[in-house]
């Protein structure tokens, strides 16, 4: 099943992403979302992606970025391209909400990252910034290591923190928790 306009909406960060492309219509090269950043969000914790690219353009709004530690504001029509392994963030301290377009190359499993942080922002199993329970923000940083990683947690540490909490994981279950994560929309839901 394509996730082709289908749309998550994180209650608790109040970000929307609607799903464009998907990994899967575009043969792994490309997911394209259009996100919306709601006025005031927070800045989310610094991150990078160790192989893929990102490119956003501006619809509606302004943005603002820190990249490579420099912080700047993006308004409407501005792009803004993200190389791998750039540190980032990005929030809307703006007056209104931002609407950005967003690729990512490749798509990587990036759609199931989202989805899966949504849903559980949406089960009550983040904090009140969206950042799950650490037992869980460890299982999910070591399984889209590829994906996605924190600025401030190096690799060595994180699988550190794996060997750790292996008894935890087994405990929880969390293979199969997290082996799913888009059964909500499998099951016909579109927003989660």
């Amino acid at each position: 099943m394509s996730l082709n306009n289908k749309e998550i909406t994180n209650k608790i960060t109040g970000q929307v992403i609607r799903f464009i492309q998907t990994a899967k219509d575009t043969n792994g090269e490309l997911l394209e979302m259009e996100s919306l950043y709601p006025l005031f969000s927070k800045e989310p914790p610094i991150h990078f992606h160790p192989h893929q690219e990102e490119y956003f353009t501006i619809l509606k709004g302004e943005l603002t970025v820190r990249l490579g530690g420099e912080i700047r504001v993006y308004r409407s029509g501005s792009t803004i391209h993200i190389k791998p392994d750039v540190k980032h963030s990005m929030w809307n301290e703006g007056l209104m909400d931002c609407v950005v377009n967003w690729k990512v190359y490749p798509a990587m499993d990036t759609e199931n990252l989202l989805t899966t942080l949504t849903q559980l922002a949406n089960n009550g199993e983040t904090n009140n910034a969206g950042v799950p329970h650490l037992s869980v923000l460890v299982f999910l940083l070591k399984k889209y290591n590829q994906t996605f990683r924190l600025a401030k947690l190096p690799i060595g540490i994180l699988n550190v923190l794996s060997i750790l909490f292996k008894p935890v994981f087994q405990a929880c279950n969390y293979k199969s928790k997290f082996n799913q994560p888009l059964r909500y929309f499998l099951a016909g839901k579109n927003n989660l």
